[in-house]
């Protein structure tokens, strides 16, 4: 489809359910999950495990080709845990997968496909082995994780930084520097001054921001119709 054909009624019908759906299925499988969070078809997003915690103001995005998975599997009952705090954007296809310790700070970018596991689940020589030797991962505030990158075991992450698409960070990174490749290395420097715009500014003022989403729907599904879109979702055309 070139454009949204829901009308306006429609999609406020469908953003009342999919709520509905995060707070009944999604919720329960956090330890903890905060406030003003925005779940895009949560039903694509799999939370396993014990001890998984997300803070508030939290943007989660599934998609059916793409599962966002999200998972402690510890050496024990209740053993292993992911700390996630407020304000994270977490995409398509992110793995996230403890057996210890993972945390991940505020304000952090989880890109498409971004893959974090603080374990190599197997062991090199014996294949049998479960889970040999985990190590913490610890990722900083404001740190940008790019499409498709990895975060390996025992790696701690600076604040501000961004690790480049594709990137295998098996090594700590600093604060305030891009990493990029295989392994990763730094890239360029940034500025500790900044000025750094974070996710906490964007929801700096909640009800503004809900309330401007609304106004572009109305402007944006203006004119829509049940009728219309149903013929569009049947009968598509170029104008689609």
């Amino acid at each position: 489809m070139r454009r949204d054909h829901r009308p306006y009624r429609v999609k406020r019908v469908y953003l009342v359910f999919r709520a509905w759906y995060a707070e009944h299925f999604l919720r329960p499988c956090f330890d903890s999950l905060g406030d003003g969070g925005t779940y895009m078809k949560p039903w694509f997003v799999h939370v396993a495990g014990p001890n998984v915690s997300l803070g508030h103001c939290a943007t989660l995005i599934g998609e059916v080709d793409r599962r966002v998975r999200i998972a402690v599997w510890g050496r024990g009952p209740g053993k292993g845990r992911i700390r996630i705090g407020d304000y994270a954007l977490i995409t398509p296809g992110v793995r996230i997968s403890a057996s210890d310790s993972i945390e991940i700070g505020d304000n952090c970018m989880i890109a498409s496909g971004a893959y974090i596991t603080d374990s190599d689940w197997h062991g090199i020589y014996d294949r049998i082995e479960r889970n040999p030797e985990p190590a913490p991962i610890r990722i900083g505030n404001n740190v940008w994780i790019g499409d498709g990158a990895t975060v390996l075991k025992g790696v701690t992450i600076g604040d501000n930084s961004i690790v480049g698409a594709g990137a295998v960070v098996a090594r700590d990174v600093p604060a305030n520097v891009v990493v990029a490749g295989n392994p990763a290395r730094v890239v360029r420097q940034l500025d500790p001054g900044g000025p750094f715009v974070t996710r906490a500014d964007f929801y700096a003022d909640p009800a503004s921001y809900v309330a401007e989403s609304d106004r572009l729907d109305r402007e944006f599904l203006a004119g829509n119709t049940l009728f219309g879109w149903l013929r569009a979702l049947l009968f598509p055309n170029r104008n689609d």
